[in-house]
């Protein structure tokens, strides 16, 4: 109804004033015609009788409408008769300029701030999120003062009279009186890119916040409500440029997927993205009562099926293989905690390398089309028990006679957050305000995040011809204590001290990725080819027989991966 009064009033005192310019007689019959047509545009064809004030802006379909409408009364001849296409040109102008002067005035009536605005911002990035950014806020408690941006042509340009300057003026600005918070608004920009820019400006800023990844923030969606803190992820994330979705879809897309260890940080990451690129049939397998629970309650329907087993059991796992008959098996089961596999060395060989291998028989056995094995740069050159059974069923995998089962091996390094690893321990000792816990000052280790490290397996996986092992572009390798003292300075807790506590039974400063520099590429550049290394299948049986009926485990293994210098510390 207001649009309709809005519409009806504007055209009044359009046409009266246009009539006193042109010094035409007054016409009523003109303007209720004008008025019609407007009206119906309105209505009918662009239906904007229903819009929200408070939402209206210049674009807004009531001017389509008036614009429209008039454009229809300027195809009928017979107006000319009694107007000149001038009047009908200057009286559409002049509508136009009076309704955009109200929408704004109005606009701005409703949206003047009623909130004191305590919280100044900064917001890095003048293009299109930083723009969207500040439009947000500018109903709430955040002022922001600048535009950081990049781009030298920008320098000095503003935006809603917000001044865009350089990160070098931004630091004099604030130099002797920080700001509350620096926005982060690249949601394209990479991992690099926002580490520098955290490293430049966390000292000016109380607070720092980051928009998500392109392909995390939800489409026609308000971009401040997901605004968070910049987080360890963040400044390690990888990121991979080279990521194939359509490969991976093409690979999983209406499949049986079987994943062992379905509950894990990887398996559960694994049954996640297999929901994404639509399985038909996901089998989740996992001994854990808990585990498979937490995943099952989580991604539920009708195609998620929880199989409560231990790869360790052939009959079980063969009875599991005959009833489904998966095209595909993720094997991500294993014991992969260093430490506790050294103190439970007999276990581990049973779960990791007897599994793996019930795993791979009953899938040659039944035709599976691929086998993906999750490995481990623990792998190479192992100095723990843990990284040489994975050696082991590595070499398992190259050797076995597959018939028509493409066998693969994925190896990588450590994944951010996953049960088990330092970030989760120094997040607790943190929360608790305990000192954090580092091994040694050197100890370095490759680290990338859960998701993009499931996603390049699965993206191995849909390349994979059988035989391979695939390396995982892990970026540069991390000391443990500088991501420790990131810990530390992003919970704020300056009072938190690092300790250095030995190195534990089977650890070593520094992870490798490769034997030796031997390795091929692929058409991806996040995913390379380990040179192949044979051994006789035969032999190889034989030797892991021996290596469960030995009483020095530790020798028996050394037999098996030469390699293998273990190391007590």
């Amino acid at each position: 109804m207001r649009n309709i009064l809005v519409i009806s009033l504007l055209t009044l005192i359009t046409f009266s004033w246009t009539f006193y310019l042109f010094h035409q007689p007054f016409n009523i019959y003109i303007i209720l015609l004008v008025l019609a047509t407007r009206l119906l545009a309105s209505r009918f064809i662009f239906k904007d009788y229903s819009i929200s004030w408070a939402k209206i802006s210049p674009k807004t379909l009531l001017i389509k409408s008036v614009v429209y409408g008039t454009a229809f009364l300027v195809s009928l001849p017979f107006l000319y008769t009694i107007i000149p296409l001038s009047f009908l040109v200057s009286e559409l102008f002049f509508y136009l300029f009076l309704i955009n002067f109200f929408m704004y005035s109005y606009f701005f009536f409703i949206h003047r701030s009623q909130i004191e605005k305590t919280q100044k911002v900064v917001i890095y990035g003048a293009g299109k999120a930083g723009i969207q950014v500040n439009e947000e806020f500018k109903d709430s408690i955040y002022s922001v003062k600048y535009f950081i941006d990049d781009d030298p042509k920008l320098n000095h340009k503003s935006i809603d009279n917000i001044l865009i300057i350089s990160k070098t003026e931004i630091k004099e600005k604030l130099l002797n009186n920080p700001c509350d918070l620096l926005v982060i608004a690249m949601p394209s920009a990479d991992q690099k890119r926002i580490q520098q820019i955290y490293e430049n400006l966390n000292g000016y800023f109380k607070e720092i916040q980051i928009l998500p990844s392109i392909d995390e923030i939800l489409r026609n969606r308000e971009f401040t409500p997901q605004l968070k803190n910049i987080s360890l992820e963040d400044l390690l994330a990888r990121h991979p440029k080279d990521l194939d979705k359509d490969k991976i879809s093409e690979f999983i897309k209406n499949k049986t997927i079987l994943v062992t260890g379905a509950g894990g940080s990887i398996g559960s990451e694994i049954v996640r993205q297999c929901v994404k690129f639509q399985a038909s049939k996901i089998l989740l397998l996992d001994h854990s009562e808990y585990n498979l629970y937490q995943i099952e309650q989580e991604v539920g329907g009708a195609n998620i099926i929880p199989i409560m087993q231990s790869v360790v059991n052939k009959s079980d796992i063969e009875r599991t293989f005959h009833q489904y008959q998966p095209d595909i098996v993720i094997h991500a089961a294993a014991y992969k905690h260093v430490p506790l596999v050294e103190a439970n060395i007999s276990e581990a060989i049973q779960n990791n390398i007897i599994g793996t291998k019930n795993v791979i028989d009953s899938a040659i056995k039944y035709n599976v089309e691929k086998v993906v094995l999750i490995s481990t740069d623990k792998a190479v050159r192992p100095t723990n028990v843990m990284g040489t059974t994975k050696r082991i069923c590595e070499l398992y995998a190259q050797n076995v006679n597959t018939n028509n089962t493409d066998i693969v091996a994925v190896r990588f390094g450590n994944v951010l957050g996953s049960s088990g690893s330092v970030i989760p321990k120094f997040k607790s000792q943190i929360e608790k305000g305990e000192n954090i816990t580092v091994t040694h000052p050197d100890i370095t280790r490759y680290f990338m995040l859960i998701h993009e490290a499931c996603e390049l397996v699965l993206q191995a996986g849909a390349i994979a011809t059988g035989g391979e092992i695939f390396i995982l572009d892990m970026g540069e390798p991390i000391k443990i204590v500088d991501l420790a003292k990131k810990m530390i300075e992003l919970s704020d807790k300056k009072d938190i001290q690092i300790q250095f506590c030995g190195l534990r039974p089977g650890e070593k400063l520094y992870e490798e990725l490769l034997i030796n520099d031997s390795d091929a590429t692929t058409n991806y550049d996040s995913i390379t080819v380990a040179k192949p290394t044979s051994y006789d299948i035969d032999k190889l049986n034989k030797d892991i027989i021996n290596l469960i009926k030995s009483k020095d485990k530790l020798k028996a293994l050394k037999q098996i991966v030469p390699e293998f210098n273990h190391q007590l510390n």
